[in-house]
């Protein structure tokens, strides 16, 4: 079976758990059932040079039996955490943030697989829900600010321009969802300068990580992209790999 790759942090890696509720990856396991796996490498905690690390891991030289049709690359959250703040660094600075997308984009054994690569972009953040957990940790600074966030957003959106690639735009789908519009003046939905977004607060279970509405999000923009960007990669599109139960060429 051909693939698609989810390649990012805990937002990736958490999208196959059904625990809370609609889940990202068993919905797109499910639109693509027998027509491409899905396959989930995500890393919670990982920034883009971690991920750069273990790439080589993630992604092998193409076979003769399967190929990469769809890459995705999902990272930020971590990324766009503030420099020197507790707990073990996580940060990546912006410039060497998009330099590492680029890098994987276009490795080398991943270019072997032909692959359409897709980018996304990392969330809206809620300040006042990633405030609270880190209170739970001990950790009294602000670690993570939707202004920081919405930066490493347009870097994903100009690095869609940059290598030619459709960008899932989640963090606009978000700030729709919270009642932002492009052009909007003043502080960003999320930001601890506004009273707290209960949208944001409904989508994200902590302020970073996301409740089931987030997924649903995440999920209806992703088939919008490929719907409008990759439509040979629409499920309807790409037929069974293997012939139906009732297919009149089996043997009777």
């Amino acid at each position: 079976m051909d693939q698609i790759v989810l390649f990012g942090d805990s937002l990736t890696q958490l999208s196959s758990h059904q625990n809370r509720g609609f889940a990202f990856n068993a919905a797109l396991t499910d639109a693509y059932i027998r027509r491409l796996d899905v396959v989930n490498r995500g890393f919670s905690g990982y920034n883009t040079s971690q991920a750069l690390s273990v790439l080589p891991r993630i992604v092998t030289p193409l076979t003769h039996t399967s190929r990469i049709k769809l890459f995705v690359i999902f990272f930020g959250a971590n990324d766009a955490r503030l420099p020197d703040t507790p707990g073990p660094a996580q940060t990546v600075p912006l410039e060497q943030f998009e330099e590492n997308i680029a890098r994987i984009a276009t490795y080398p054994a991943l270019l072997q697989h032909a692959p359409k690569i897709l980018l996304v972009t990392p969330p809206m953040i809620d300040e006042y829900g990633c405030e609270e957990d880190d209170k739970t940790r001990d950790i009294h600074v602000t670690r993570r600010t939707a202004d920081n966030t919405a930066r490493y957003a347009e870097a994903i959106r100009g690095l869609g321009k940059r290598l030619n690639c459709p960008v899932v735009d989640l963090w606009k789908a978000f700030a729709k969802e919270a009642g932002w519009t492009e052009g909007s003046e003043g502080p960003l939905p999320g930001s601890k300068q506004l009273p707290r977004n209960e949208v944001l607060k409904d989508t994200l279970n902590d302020g970073l990580h996301f409740n089931p509405r987030g997924y649903e999000i995440l999920y209806k923009e992703f088939m919008k992209t490929v719907e409008k960007d990759i439509p040979e990669l629409r499920p309807e599109n790409l037929p069974f790999v293997l012939p139906t139960w009732d297919d009149a060429s089996w043997p009777r």
